[in-house]
């Protein structure tokens, strides 16, 4: 079954495998720099979980540019199979590119239904926040995400064109809480 957990060195081996499995590529929702994106050392992983753990703590000002962010690694048993972010509000760059949530699920776990049940989870955690509504972006052609979005009551804002942002066409959709 789908369940979130807040990013830990326990799941070193999974988180490894997983982020592996992207093969050095941008992994939305991982909170993984790109220069970053091909190392799964220990490190790394060490680096990662102290950072969310920064990211998620509002009692500390989020770095400049930036918005605190909750963390969760997508888990089916003890297995990590994604990525999931929940933004706490949106700046600039976020309302037109990134969304309140990122996420990704890694290419041998798709087509199960984690997106779409992490997703649910993370609308939860949106609430707890006090949230009354999230944004969620997607490229134009990406129709898996759009799918995704739209079954947890994803409305379609508009599709911009986000090539200022180094982004092609983008699909902005509002999910009420």
């Amino acid at each position: 079954m789908t369940a979130l957990a807040v990013p830990t060195i326990d799941l070193y081996d999974s988180w490894a495998a997983c982020v592996a499995e992207f093969g050095g590529a941008h992994v939305d929702g991982a909170g993984i720099p790109d220069e970053e994106a091909a190392d799964v050392s220990l490190e790394a992983c060490e680096r990662l979980v102290a950072k969310a753990a920064r990211e998620r703590d509002v009692t500390l000002p989020p770095p400049a540019g930036r918005v605190h962010a909750s963390s969760f690694w997508i888990t089916e048993g003890s297995e990590v199979v994604g990525f999931i972010q929940l933004r706490h509000a949106l700046n600039e760059f976020l309302e037109n590119v990134g969304g309140h949530v990122g996420y990704s699920v890694r290419s041998s776990a798709r087509r199960r239904g984690h997106a779409a049940r992490a997703l649910g989870l993370v609308l939860d955690e949106a609430r707890r926040l006090g949230l009354d509504r999230v944004m969620l972006t997607c490229d134009d052609d990406n129709e898996a995400s759009a799918r995704t979005i739209e079954s947890q009551g994803g409305e379609l804002q508009d599709v911009i064109d986000a090539a200022a942002y180094g982004y092609g066409l983008t699909r902005r959709y509002w999910i009420k809480l």
